[in-house]
């Protein structure tokens, strides 16, 4: 168990006090932001920095560097073909990876597509996996290549078998901003980007039920890695959980890759290629693939493949990972197909993406104080000092201070610029309120005054995307009961509320939530009331009426404070913990089943009831 009054040695950058800030813009009853200048305050100036500082661009370029040379027949045993019961014999594969011609002699064209260029399609990004196995011998070296679509300026969606297994920090480079594969100067062995940029993996995450099955598909076959800092390309929306009309028999849907472009040559395409495609019903791939295929974790697309390049329209080795688009979202991720594409009547497999979007969701908004992708807690003691409690996955580790936090009465955690860092958003006792944020460009935290007057607001959530837009939304309670939104702008402030309701004073102070609790992908809140009633309101994604009528999960919940900051024990889904009169905490579990949202409570620590939660 983790107590309140353990200490911690952790090596930390200085911090200075919170200074009271000139007056700005009152916002009781307004619901405009007039940003002021920023001020000092203490904060955790290490968040999200740690595990990639040692990775240069030059060791980067090295690793694609690497990729392009290694050879061909070492591509990893999980990237190969295989043969698949349900299909032909020996016809389905989970699409090894190949290198690029390095002469760079590779058909321009993508099976039955066409060459684009990286201004339509600014979110595609290429993934390059090198590993020298530590020996001078090339022998035994091993790379590949997978595509990736940008869905945040730190989030980068793609298949789980282009991940799982492979330790993307030390080997990985994300390539982005070119059409262009990298190519390589044999006479100089240098390699040329093409005016792309290079970008290191943070951390990598895979769906926890992704497996190669005994026929060579892969089923939960979705994956997110984290860049180390954002990157300039422009993200493509994820789809929603509840889209259905995306994967309706007859919609056009794009598919783009840098993949094979023939099925007689294992060279992939120099350049960026793209095709339309239709989408196909359940039963028209089950009646291929059989068993193979499993409705609901999947979705196939394409005519049937003619048995030749001629006549086919489909993806190939080297497009794995990348996405599947309907009208401007990703909607699927490149996952398996036939071995060399084009077997008769066959057609592309995806990971139908809408499943997953509860799974994913927790990790591409992430954020967290230590960067480890899972959610911590703040708390400030009865003396004033704030302190960072890490996630252990049920249990935290021992305390960091945090500075002198004695002139603040709520903090919470998000990251409202998108940056991929943990920001606060404080208030201090006068009412004001703060942004504080890590500054990529100079290495320290920066503090905007937001406003003041808010300490009328008797709840502060920042809950998540509440709007659809991929930026996070304040929600509040003001002293009379209105429930008021305000939509996040991606700049750390927020713009114009939006009274979304009333008779929420019901709950005095009760009401929290970060992230989905029900497994649909969509924003959840929870609230107690006086009688100790546990009420979920389940998100609906309608920015006008984000919540559903409550429905009672639970009773007996006296508690005297809650922390809601998300997915504590890393299983994807957000977790409550809640303290007891006996200053006990005690981890409520989430579980993603809309049924029963929250596991048994178990105690995770005790000494806190001294202390200000968040």
């Amino acid at each position: 168990m983790s107590s309140a009054h353990k200490g911690g040695n952790h090596r930390r950058r200085g911090r200075i006090a919170v200074r009271t800030a000139a007056a700005t813009l009152f916002l009781g009853g307004a619901g405009a932001f007039l940003m002021a200048p920023a001020h000092a305050a203490p904060v955790p100036t290490d968040i999200g920095v740690q595990g990639h500082d040692s990775v240069g661009k030059s060791q980067l370029k090295a690793r694609v560097h690497g990729a392009l040379a290694a050879p061909a027949a070492n591509t990893p045993a999980s990237l190969r073909p295989a043969a698949s019961a349900g299909a032909p014999s020996g016809t389905t594969s989970t699409s090894p990876e190949p290198q690029p011609s390095t002469s760079g002699t590779a058909s321009p064209q993508i099976i039955g597509g066409t060459t684009t260029s990286i201004s339509t399609a600014p979110w595609m990004v290429q993934l390059w996996y090198y590993d020298d196995k530590g020996t001078s011998d090339t022998s035994d070296d091993v790379g590949f290549f997978c595509g990736g679509t940008v869905v945040s300026p730190t989030k980068i969606l793609t298949a789980a078998h282009c991940v799982s297994g492979y330790d993307w920090h030390n080997n990985g480079a994300i390539v982005y901003g070119t059409d262009q594969l990298p190519t390589t100067d044999p006479s100089t062995n240098t390699t040329d980007f093409h005016g792309g940029t290079v970008s290191g993996v943070w951390r990598q995450w895979n769906d926890s039920s992704f497996k190669i099955t005994s026929t060579g598909t892969a089923v939960n076959d979705v994956a997110v890695l984290t860049l180390p800092d954002p990157i300039s390309a422009k993200p493509l929306p994820i789809t929603t959980s509840d889209d259905t009309a995306s994967y309706k028999a007859g919609t056009q849907a794009q598919i783009y890759g840098w993949g094979r472009t023939s099925s007689t040559s294992q060279d992939i395409s120099q350049t960026l290629r793209k095709a339309t495609v239709p989408v196909n019903g359940d039963s028209t791939c089950s009646s291929y693939y059989g068993s193979d295929f499993v409705a609901g974790a999947m979705t196939c697309v394409g005519t049937p493949a003619s048995g030749s390049d001629s006549g086919t329209v489909a993806t190939c080795n080297g497009d794995s990972g990348g996405p599947l688009v309907v009208n401007g979202r990703v909607v699927g991720v490149v996952s398996w197909g036939v071995q060399d594409c084009v077997a008769q009547g066959s057609y592309s497999v995806f990971t139908k993406l809408s499943t997953y979007i509860g799974a994913t969701e927790p990790r591409i908004d992430d954020t967290d104080l230590s960067g480890d992708g899972r959610a911590d807690m703040f708390a400030i003691a009865s003396n004033g000092q704030g302190y960072e409690y890490d996630s252990r996955g049920k249990s935290f580790g021992s305390r960091i201070s945090l500075g002198d936090w004695s002139g603040v009465n709520l903090v919470r955690q998000a990251d409202l610029d998108r940056d991929g860092y943990a920001d606060l958003l404080v208030r201090t006792t006068d009412g004001t309120l703060y942004w504080q944020h890590y500054n990529v460009s100079t290495g320290n935290t920066d503090v905007t005054t937001l406003g003041t007057g808010w300490n009328s607001m008797k709840v502060m959530l920042v809950p998540g995307d509440v709007t659809g837009d991929g930026l996070q939304d304040l929600l509040t309670v003001d002293s009379s009961g209105n429930f008021w939104r305000y939509p996040g702008t991606g700049h750390g402030n927020f713009g114009s509320r939006v009274k979304l309701g009333y008779g929420w004073g019901q709950y005095g102070s009760n009401v929290f939530g970060k992230g989905d609790f029900t497994g649909d992908g969509k924003l959840d809140l929870l609230a107690q009331d006086s009688s100790g009633n546990l009420w979920l309101y389940k998100g609906t994604g309608n920015p006008s009426a984000p919540l559903a009528s409550r429905v009672k999960i639970g009773w007996g919940f006296h508690y005297n404070a809650y922390v809601m900051n998300g997915d504590m024990t890393g299983n994807g889904h957000s977790d409550l913990i809640a303290r007891d009169s006996s200053g006990n905490l005690w981890l409520y579990e989430g579980t993603g089943d809309v049924s029963h949202p929250l596991a048994s409570r178990i105690k995770i620590g005790y000494g806190y009831g001294g202390y200000r939660l968040s």
